[in-house]
């Protein structure tokens, strides 16, 4: 059902803008009614609100590599670039006035290293090199604890999509994960939080595709607290100025955080690693705009799965012509990757043009009264 205003108080709304692009098969066609419908999303969007505060936390930097960050348009010698993974928070008040919490990218760390790329990377590479790359720069609670945000507080947590994650610690399990030396069920660190998915990204976890496999941990999603999860099919509205617009093709089940602020609109996800990405005439990372003129292709897509590469063109296309421009610098819009790309000595020839580091808006208030 479309929803045409704020939404009412704890429900989450489907929005219908984008609900001809889900339906067209033709991938070519899915462009031309991306442009169309935008426009008509963005003024809608705004009419729905504004969250209370959003604040940026960095969680880890991490290799990753430069053929699939900057998918064939680099011509940089380095094997590996660098990213900055980073933790997403925004508060607002429903209509009734009662506060709510949302966490974007609440990466487990620690359990993220066990999926099986990263753990494979980890043991063929030398200590000093992984040194030089990875580096814990912040955990989840430790962040909510920085700004007086309890872990009952949270209500909601979402990942554009669950390459690496091991959600466990944070929801709860009805069973015990010896692995983890938890001889009993997991208790849940943010014990009122619900995981939501799109059930096309939650159902693909029972078989995946060998060109999937690395980038899963599909059994840590096994023995989950049933009531923690909340599947979705397509684009939601959560609260006031905060969706999720489903934006496939990275994954089956991508979909993409959007958020209406004091700047203007933006957007997150994984889809690309740097707002270069989706202007890249105006990269001077060598090669990106070269390689964008040259095969007349506007953005520069993250490519390590390959699900769907058209698709995931498109997911791109229409988080560009959603968002606002940067107010730093107009040639770069208010996109800001979940893993955002980070300049590097030992990467040489891929340091970003241009970086958000985060995204911001708003004051932290005290949410008053105790939550029931």
């Amino acid at each position: 059902m479309a929803t045409h205003g704020p939404p009412l108080a704890g429900e989450i709304n489907a929005i219908s803008h984008f609900a001809a692009v889900a339906r067209e098969p033709q991938s070519g066609r899915q462009l031309t009614l991306i442009r169309e419908a935008a426009p008509g999303f963005r003024e809608w969007f705004r009419s729905t609100g504004m969250p209370d505060w959003i604040g940026t936390f960095d969680l880890v930097s991490l290799p990753y590599p430069t053929r699939f960050g900057l998918f064939r348009a680099a011509i940089s010698p380095a094997p590996y670039l660098s990213l900055t993974h980073r933790l997403i928070v925004v508060r607002w008040r429903e209509p009734d006035g009662k506060p709510r919490v949302l966490l974007f990218e609440p990466t487990d760390v620690e359990l993220a290293r066990r999926t099986p790329y990263f753990a494979r990377l980890s043991a063929s590479t030398p200590a000093a090199f992984e040194r030089a790359f990875a580096r814990p720069l912040g955990d989840v609670l430790s962040h909510l604890r920085s700004v007086g945000i309890a872990t009952g507080d949270v209500d909601w947590i979402v990942f554009d999509h669950l390459h690496t994650q091991d959600v466990r610690r944070w929801v709860g399990t009805t069973e015990p994960a010896l692995e983890l030396s938890a001889t009993a069920a997991i208790p849940a660190a943010l014990p009122r939080a619900r995981l939501i998915v799109q059930r096309a990204e939650l159902e693909s976890l029972d078989a995946l595709h060998p060109l999937q496999v690395p980038w899963y941990q599909p059994s840590t999603f096994a023995a989950l607290r049933p009531e923690a999860l909340f599947p979705i099919d397509g684009d939601v509205l959560i609260g006031p100025g905060v969706a999720l617009l489903s934006t496939p093709g990275h994954t089956i089940g991508n979909h993409t955080l959007v958020l209406n602020t004091e700047t203007g609109i933006w957007a997150s996800s994984e889809n690309v690693i740097a707002a270069e990405c989706l202007t890249p005439e105006h990269s001077r990372i060598p090669g990106v705009r070269r390689h964008a003129r040259t095969w007349e292709q506007e953005v520069v897509l993250n490519a390590n799965t390959l699900e769907d590469t058209a698709r995931q063109y498109n997911s791109c296309v229409l988080e560009k012509a959603i968002v606002d421009v940067a107010r730093a610098d107009s040639r770069f819009l208010q996109f800001m990757p979940s893993s955002e790309l980070t300049g590097n000595v030992f990467s040489p020839g891929t340091s970003p043009t241009f970086t958000h580091s985060g995204i911001f808006h708003g004051t932290l208030t005290p949410t008053g009264a105790a939550r029931p």
